[in-house]
């Protein structure tokens, strides 16, 4: 499965009221992996870069007026994503201000319902807690020291760690193939009823005896139709 770890950086925050897309940053994961393909693009806006958001991301309107407007990198940036799942951190910023994008240069828009975001993800897993990209290199362990101002490219590269850890870790990249499977005494089948592997060999009790004997007088206590005289293998006294 193919899957492209996307950010971007904008003039502001109100794509509805002019803000535009001055950076992106892709990273390319094949089955969770990431690949070392990466897209990466400065863009000139052709609109001002709010105070707020240079304080953020660092990128002037000097800086970028000598880059490609949007309409100049599109189609090499929906080549670099074509046919892939989009993963990005609160999804929903992004999105709109490529469509918006993607509006002014006739382009079909994202669909919103076909993309990851990891935020939805991390809120899900960690309910209550700060679900920030640095919030969750923190909680993952994920080194993020390079990160002093917000990049497009780097954030995505970060974004990709953070994603590998909150879909299960690291062991979601080991090869799990049928040839794996097939060397293994456990037998895979698809659906809710797959068997579980069958011990060769009773597990020992951890019990002590004076646990054991403590427990049984507990069940003395419950009286002839306890369900934990089944359990030990005693018939219940017909009541």
């Amino acid at each position: 499965m193919r899957e492209i770890v996307l950010d971007t950086e904008t003039t502001g925050t109100e794509h509805l009221k002019g803000d535009r897309i001055i950076e992106i940053g892709c990273v390319e994961l094949l089955n969770h992996i990431p690949t070392g393909k990466t897209y990466h693009a400065y863009v000139n806006p052709e609109y001002p870069v709010h105070p707020g958001a240079f304080a953020v991301h660092g990128l002037s309107n000097e800086f970028l007026a000598d880059k490609p407007v949007f309409a100049d990198v599109a189609a090499r940036f929906l080549e670099f994503i074509a046919d892939a799942r989009l993963v990005i951190h609160n999804a929903a910023f992004d999105v709109n201000f490529l469509n918006a994008e993607f509006a002014r240069t006739g382009h079909q828009p994202i669909v919103l319902n076909d993309v990851v975001d990891t935020l939805a993800l991390a809120r899900r897993k960690h309910p209550g807690a700060s679900n920030s990209l640095d919030a969750l290199c923190t909680r993952y362990g994920i080194d993020n020291s390079r990160r002093t101002k917000h990049g497009a490219l780097l954030d995505s590269e970060i974004l990709a760690e953070v994603y590998i850890e909150l879909i299960g870790g690291k062991q979601t990249g080991l090869d799990l193939s049928v040839q794996s499977f097939a060397k293994s005494s456990i037998t895979v089948k698809t659906g809710a009823s797959a068997p579980r592997e069958v011990r060769t060999r009773p597990m020992l009790s951890r019990l002590t005896d004076a646990e054991r004997e403590a427990h049984q007088a507990f069940v003395q206590g419950l009286g002839p139709n306890a369900l934990w005289l089944t359990y030990l293998g005693e018939e219940k006294t017909p009541s």
